[in-house]
């Protein structure tokens, strides 16, 4: 990072989150979503001995680092790949790419038994889920009397749904823990989950929190408002039919277990945007694979959520903002109005969207601090 930036780089120990160092990072860029885990990119100068040993802490799979502008922590994950390389002149350079937290559970099998045999809330569902994977011993090794269990950190709320499901994991199907909670996501009336990372307001410690949000994860009580001309700096809206449909259709396992015959997989009844086709809609066909779902109810529910989340043609607006002291570091999940008149909207767009996603380009060599906000209507 160029002197001046606001952004400061801590780089702290994955498991214990004591901090390792505080290093200059440049060519940084990061973003963080709703739905799926965000990413960061930058570089750390190499440019004497006494800052290679330093960097020599910084180990990929072990080491978690956080982006903190003006005592607020804006992004924080786990460094999974570092390069170290040398330029023709000599420069050297530690390249690092990290993933929010979020990450982790796509690293992480199943190597349980996990059954709710009776109705239970979805949230509590997720909840487990993350707390098996949160655990980090090894259970053939006793702990120690007086010894706390060792885990990721992550912390966990009391959020509720007033949806009830039964769910059940084996051990030996070897399920990804991020495709077990995508897949009870995904379902008709699902939930949202997010991990946030903020400072304690009373300790200043650093917090990794389980986020839940039913329907939707909305963050905030007020609206920000962006307006153009005005904050706005830039903004699309791109609208593409290839990633919609007007029907969907989901497929499951097989359960056929005659080898001698051929294997056909389970699936959902069809589901139709009626009301699309009505409007002169072609049948533009949605599908998906669910190879451990073995209940036709449950792939008829994830074929309904795909097919009401890819109506017609989707849209994913985008606007590039400045960032001041009026933007907060949490804007996932915030609503934002957007206000814009222009040739297109000559009566002027006055619309509410709520936040998915941010990508943010921290200043550097006269680049200004900008962001660019990803946006589904509210």
């Amino acid at each position: 990072m160029a002197i001046d930036t606001p952004y400061r780089a801590i780089f702290t120990d994955l498991l214990t989150d004591q901090t390792l160092d505080i290093l200059p990072l440049r060519d940084v860029s990061f973003d963080d979503y709703i739905g799926k885990a965000g990413s960061l990119s930058g570089t750390i100068p190499i440019p004497n001995k006494d800052i290679a040993d330093r960097v020599k802490k910084v180990r990929e799979g072990r080491t978690a680092v956080y982006l903190e502008r003006g005592g607020d922590l804006w992004w924080g994950g786990i460094i999974w790949t570092t390069t170290l390389q040398s330029s023709g002149r000599g420069v050297l350079t530690l390249g690092i790419q990290a993933a929010t937290f979020d990450s982790y559970a796509a690293r992480r099998r199943i190597r349980t038994e996990i059954t709710f045999a009776t109705a239970t809330d979805q949230l509590e569902i997720a909840r487990r889920l993350w707390k098996e994977l949160n655990r980090q011993e090894d259970p053939s090794v006793p702990r120690a009397e007086g010894q706390e269990p060792r885990s990721l950190g992550i912390t966990f709320g009391e959020e509720k749904s007033e949806v009830f499901r039964t769910a059940s994991w084996r051990k030996g199907d070897e399920t990804v823990y991020l495709e077990a909670l995508d897949q009870l996501a995904a379902m008709e009336n699902g939930f949202e989950h997010q991990i946030l990372v903020y400072r304690d307001p009373d300790s200043g410690k650093r917090i990794r929190q389980l986020r839940l949000g039913w329907p939707k994860i909305v963050n905030g009580a007020t609206d920000l408002l962006f307006d153009r001309p005005g904050a706005i700096l830039s903004y699309s809206f791109p609208y593409d039919a290839t990633r919609g449909g007007t029907t969907a259709l989901a497929r499951g396992a097989s359960t056929n277990s005659n080898a001698g015959t051929e294997s056909r997989p389970l699936y959902s009844t069809e589901q139709f945007a009626s009301d699309l086709l009505a409007d002169g809609w072609p049948l533009i066909d949605l599908s998906s694979d669910h190879n451990e779902v073995t209940d036709p109810t449950t792939l008829s529910a994830l074929a309904k959520r795909e097919l009401d989340e890819a109506r017609g043609a989707v849209v994913v607006p985008a606007i590039s903002v400045h960032l001041g002291g009026l933007v907060p570091p949490a804007l996932i999940g915030r609503v934002a109005r957007i206000r814009i008149t222009d040739e297109w909207h000559p009566q002027g767009l006055d619309a509410r969207y709520r936040i998915i996603g941010v990508k943010v380009t921290p200043p550097e060599r006269g680049r200004p601090d900008t962001a660019e906000l990803y946006l589904e209507e509210a």
